[in-house]
C-alpha cells in the first residue's frame, strides 16, 4: 500500500499550498482540501487507494489520477480550473486551459456507491462550470451553465456533490462558453470501479485511460485558434503527439484494458495491430456479452467512450493509432498542393538561390521529410519525427505503441526499450531472381472506339 505522501513524493506532484482563490477566505480554504498540481507529462505510476474502498487502478497515459482525502466517510476532490502550459512534445508548448496545471486535467478514479465531493476553483478570466459526462446524478449538479446551476465566477469555488451510482467509463468537462473552453483543452478522465465482481466487468492486469483531443496552432505560436471546426493540425492523446505520446507497456499475456474518450470535433477508428479486442463497455456502461464480438478497430464518435479488453498474447512492438491518415501527423499545412510526379528540380534550384532554406515537399511522396533536417519557426513540432530500430517510422499524432513483453515484471510499466526480435522474424530484401508479377489488363476496347455510350430516355424528352 502506497500512503498518500509517498505517492505524492514519487510521482513529482507537489501541493500548490498558495493556491487559494480570490474570493475564498482563509477560513473557507481550511476546509477545502489541498489542490494537488501537476506540471510534468510523464505518465504517472498508478495511485494505489490510500483510503476508502480498494480497487485496481488505472495509469493514465501521459497523465495522473487527483489525489483526495476522506472527509466523514466522503472522497473529497479538488478541481482548479485555470491556464495551463502544457508540453505537447520536447520543445513544443502549447498555452491551454485545464485543471490542476495540466490539460487535459488528472484523472478522477472512485468506487461505485462512493459519496464524492468535488470543489470546483475557478481560476480563469470568465465564467465556468463541470459537467459530469455520463453521470446519474441530482440535477443540480450537472453542470449546465444556466440550466443547472449559475456559473462559477472568477476567483469563487463551487461545490458538487453526488453519489457514483454506477461502474464504468466517464470524463468530465466544462458546459460554460463550451466552444472556447473545449477548444482550449478543458477535460478531464472519470473511472467508476464495481465495488465488488462484476459479472460484465472482468479483473484486468492492466487498466489504460486516455482522451483523444484536437488543436489549431499556427507554426510560431503557442495558443489554439478556437474557431477552428474540423481543419486542426494536431490530433492528439492526452494533449501529446506522436512521439511524444508514451507506449503503453505490458507483461505477455496480461489481460490489458485500454479506455478511450473522444472530445475532438470528429469520430477516430482507433486500431490496434497484433491482437483482436472486445468493446466490453461504452460511456452507458458495460455492454451485454451477447453484442461483444472481437475487433481491430474502434470507430469512436465525438462524446462517446470505448472500453476495449484484450489478452496481450503476442510478444512485439505493436502499433496502435487512428485509422485516419492525416491523424498520425503533426503540424501539417493544409494548402500545400500535392506535387507527386512533378519534376520541379530546376525550380527548386532557383527558389534556392533567393531563399536558401527552402526544401521541395511531395516530388516522391512525403516519406523523405522524416528522415530531414529542415528549419522549423520556434515552438513548433515536426510533422513526422518517430524514430524505431529500423529508422524512420514516418508517423505522429494520434499514434503510440503497445509493448508486450514476457520478461516484464507485474506491475511494472517502465519501457523496455525496442523488442528484440528472433532470427529470422524479421521482413528482408530479396536478392534473387524475380518472375514477371501478374497485372491486371485492361478491358478492350469496342470497335468503334467508344468505351462509354450515352442513351437518351425513351418519350422523346431527352431534351428537354
Amino acid at each position: 500500500m502506497v500512503s498518500r505522501r509517498n505517492f505524492l513524493g514519487r510521482s513529482g506532484l507537489a501541493a500548490a499550498t498558495t493556491m487559494a482563490a480570490a474570493g475564498v477566505s482563509k477560513v473557507a480554504m481550511a476546509a477545502l482540501p489541498e489542490p494537488v498540481i501537476q506540471t510534468s507529462a510523464d505518465t504517472a505510476a498508478p495511485l494505489v487507494p490510500p483510503s476508502g474502498r480498494p480497487y485496481n487502478p488505472v495509469v493514465t497515459l501521459n497523465g495522473w489520477t487527483l489525489p483526495w482525502r476522506m472527509n466523514n466517510g466522503v472522497k473529497e476532490f479538488h478541481l482548479v480550473a485555470e491556464p495551463v502550459v502544457r508540453e505537447m512534445a520536447p520543445g513544443f508548448k502549447a498555452h491551454l486551459w485545464g485543471y490542476n496545471g495540466q490539460s487535459p486535467g488528472p484523472t478522477i478514479e472512485v468506487v461505485e456507491g462512493d459519496r464524492v465531493r468535488l470543489f470546483v476553483t475557478n481560476r480563469l478570466g470568465e465564467l465556468t462550470s463541470i459537467h459530469w459526462h455520463g453521470q446519474r446524478l441530482p440535477n443540480g449538479m450537472d453542470g449546465v451553465t444556466g440550466l443547472n446551476q449559475p456559473g462559477i465566477p472568477p476567483g469563487k469555488t463551487y461545490v458538487y456533490e453526488f453519489v457514483a451510482r454506477r461502474p464504468g467509463t466517464f470524463m468530465y468537462h466544462p458546459h460554460a462558453d463550451e466552444m472556447v473552453q473545449m477548444a482550449m483543452g478543458m477535460m478531464g478522465f472519470w473511472v467508476t470501479h464495481p465495488k465488488q465482481k462484476h459479472p460484465l466487468i472482468d479483473e484486468v492486469d492492466r487498466d489504460f485511460c486516455f482522451l483523444l483531443n484536437a488543436y489549431d496552432i499556427d507554426p510560431g505560436s503557442a495558443t489554439p485558434k478556437i474557431m477552428t471546426m474540423l481543419d486542426f493540425n494536431l490530433w492528439t492523446w492526452n494533449s501529446r503527439i506522436y512521439p511524444a505520446i508514451d507506449p503503453l507497456v505490458v507483461r505477455q499475456n496480461d489481460k490489458v484494458r485500454i479506455r478511450v474518450g473522444n472530445l475532438t470535433m470528429t469520430n477516430h477508428p482507433i486500431h490496434l495491430h497484433g491482437h483482436e479486442f472486445l468493446i466490453t463497455g461504452t460511456d452507458g456502461g458495460p455492454t451485454p456479452k451477447t453484442a461483444r464480438q472481437y475487433e481491430i478497430t474502434a470507430d469512436i464518435a465525438v462524446g462517446q467512450m470505448r472500453q476495449l479488453d484484450f489478452i496481450a498474447d503476442e510478444p512485439g512492438d505493436w502499433a496502435f493509432h487512428c485509422h485516419k491518415s492525416h491523424h498520425t501527423m503533426n503540424a501539417m499545412g493544409h494548402d500545400v498542393p500535392t506535387m507527386i510526379g512533378v519534376d520541379h528540380r530546376e525550380v527548386a534550384r532557383k527558389i534556392t538561390q533567393l531563399v536558401p532554406d527552402y526544401m521541395v515537399m511531395g516530388e516522391r511522396g512525403m516519406k523523405d521529410m522524416t528522415e530531414m533536417e529542415m528549419p522549423l519557426p520556434d515552438n513548433t513540432a515536426p510533422m513526422m519525427a518517430g524514430q524505431g530500430p529500423f529508422g524512420a517510422i514516418g508517423m505522429g499524432g494520434m499514434f503510440s505503441v503497445l509493448k508486450v513483453r514476457a520478461d516484464q515484471k507485474r506491475g511494472d510499466y517502465s519501457d523496455p526499450g525496442w523488442y528484440q526480435h528472433p532470427p529470422g522474424t524479421v521482413a528482408y530484401e530479396w536478392t534473387g531472381a524475380l518472375a514477371e508479377p501478374s497485372r491486371a489488363q485492361p478491358p478492350a476496347a469496342s470497335k468503334s472506339g467508344v468505351e462509354v455510350k450515352v442513351r437518351k430516355p425513351a418519350g422523346g424528352h431527352g431534351g428537354h
